[in-house]
């Protein structure tokens, strides 16, 4: 039998790519973990409910292990000719995401538990998403980026719906769903004139290839637009937000929560490894879409939230504004591409912590209220000082004010757009400054609500705030205050992370 193979062999190269297990050791823990709780669903039923959770929170503290062992070994590596990267840049996204994921674990655990949920199919959709998103911190192909972000999108399609027995979660997932699959089409399109138009899915040989002319073609043209407004719907950018608030009502609000920072951010991640590594040399094209997103989503978003009468409502449009910040620095990344990365990836990761602390918040108030009225915040602080302290850390670092870290992660923005010394960025700043005097307004009206106003019917009644709860509330509002009371250690080692990363 081997004889008769061995002139097949002979004659046939296995191209087998070289594996760096160590480069993939963060994926394949949280592949593991994940089939591990599958299988205890499939074995144990019912019985098994107790242990999702847990498993869940050590399957992501698991994973950060391989993270910081590729962080102090100081080595970038690739694999798969390029197409998969492990640098400082990612191993920061992707301790981002897991870290998200296990705020998001400590705010469900009570929520899905008493809510009668099916909790281990949701934790097991968690970490399916948690998945996508860290391989997405990697990818730098065409495939590998949609193979990811499909991985994180299609369980929380699901996961938006997880309140079975009620419309509006319902009409939330089907909203999200139809809207997603719309953009993933688009930008699916959008991938393919590009692998026409250049003959490979590697972002650095499609940069090579559009930058070869000084005119592009139509195909570039026409397969870079796409590609951008697809990922413009996946962070919510006006006019493509529409799916937002209703999903964001609808859906369970650990959900929410997670849709709002991890979903958002990932998308961000996809499109600025497209930006930097696969576009750069096109930015004649990019530019000018990305500044009139920018300057459209941040002025939409704040004037549609200052009409919003619940507050999951006003955090949307809140996102959609905060997804305009962030895009803003990639509207001049030509001019000053290290100050641009540094400036979407430092805002990611403070808007992730003070956002999910924003909607731990709103869980721990919802446990009382049952409202997610705006007004049912009238005397917080009558009832619930430290939730009141909290959620104004939240609400004014997500305004800007010093010396809470969104006045940091704002700075970083201002900072590039106007070193670019282009009349696009100046003018792009004057938008930055004047929305965020707009979204003051509404976060401090909330504010003065909480601390100045009654409760209403005079109910004094203490919020029973869950341990795993209040563990989630601490560690958001510590990085939100610390990382804007010591910048200089943040803005240090997120410089290193841009000039590899954009470099």
């Amino acid at each position: 039998m081997l004889s008769s193979i061995e002139p097949f062999l002979a004659v046939t190269d296995f191209n087998r790519p070289a594996i760096d297990w160590h480069a993939a050791a963060p994926e394949l823990t949280l592949l593991g973990f994940g089939a591990l709780i599958t299988m205890i669903d499939i074995g144990w039923l019912e019985r098994g409910r107790k242990l999702a959770a847990p498993l869940t929170s050590l399957a992501l503290l698991a994973t950060m292990v391989p993270i910081i062992t590729l962080a102090l070994s100081g080595e970038d590596r690739s694999m798969f000719d390029g197409g998969f990267v492990v640098d400082d840049y990612s191993l920061i996204i992707k301790a981002m995401f897991v870290l998200t994921g296990y705020v998001i674990v400590l705010i469900s655990s009570h929520y899905i538990a008493e809510g009668d949920y099916w909790e281990n199919e949701y934790y097991g959709l968690l970490l399916s998403s948690i998945l996508g998103m860290i391989l997405m911190a990697s990818a730098r192909d065409l495939i590998s980026i949609f193979v990811a972000l499909e991985l994180l999108s299609i369980p929380l399609y699901m996961l938006s719906t997880w309140r079975k027995r009620d419309l509006k979660s319902n009409e939330a997932g089907l909203k999200y769903y139809l809207m997603g699959v719309f953009a993933s089409a688009v930008m699916l399109y959008g991938m393919s004139l590009l692998y026409g138009a250049t003959g490979s899915t590697l972002l650095t040989d499609v940069n090579e290839a559009v930058s070869a002319t000084a005119t592009p073609s139509a195909l570039v043209v026409l397969g870079i637009i796409f590609v951008v407004v697809g990922f413009a719907f996946k962070v919510s950018a006006f006019p493509f937000h529409t799916w937002a608030p209703d999903t964001y009502e609808g859906a369970p609000t650990p959900v929410t929560a997670f849709i709002s920072v991890a979903s958002k951010a990932a998308g961000f991640v996809a499109l600025m490894n497209l930006l930097f590594v696969g576009f750069f040399g096109r930015n004649d094209i990019f530019e000018p879409l990305i500044w009139a997103l920018a300057a459209a989503s941040m002025t939409a978003g704040n004037l549609m939230a200052l009409r919003q009468k619940n507050i999951v409502r006003l955090l949307a449009y809140s996102g959609v504004a905060q997804a305009g910040y962030m895009l803003a620095p990639l509207a001049v990344a030509s001019d000053v591409p290290d100050k641009a990365l540094t400036a979407s990836v430092t805002y990611l990761v403070i808007y992730a912590a003070m956002n999910l602390g924003a909607f731990a918040v709103v869980i721990a108030v919802a446990r009382k209220t049952r409202s997610g009225l705006i007004t049912s915040y009238r005397g917080l602080f009558r009832y619930a000082p430290g939730l009141t302290v909290a959620m104004t850390i939240f609400l004014f670092s997500l305004a800007g004010i010093p010396p809470l870290a969104g006045w940091l992660a704002k700075f970083r923005v201002m900072e590039a757009v106007i070193e670019a010394d282009t009349t696009a960025g100046l003018v792009l700043g004057i938008f930055v400054a004047l929305n965020s005097v707009i979204a003051l307004y509404y976060y401090a009206r909330i504010g003065f609500m909480m601390w100045a106003e009654e409760a209403p019917d005079g109910d004094l009644k203490p919020v029973s705030v869950p341990l795993p709860l209040g563990v989630a509330l601490t560690i958001t509002a510590v990085i939100t205050v610390v990382m804007g009371i010591f910048p200089g250690d943040v803005l240090g080692r997120f410089t290193e992370v841009s000039l590899l990363a954009g470099g």
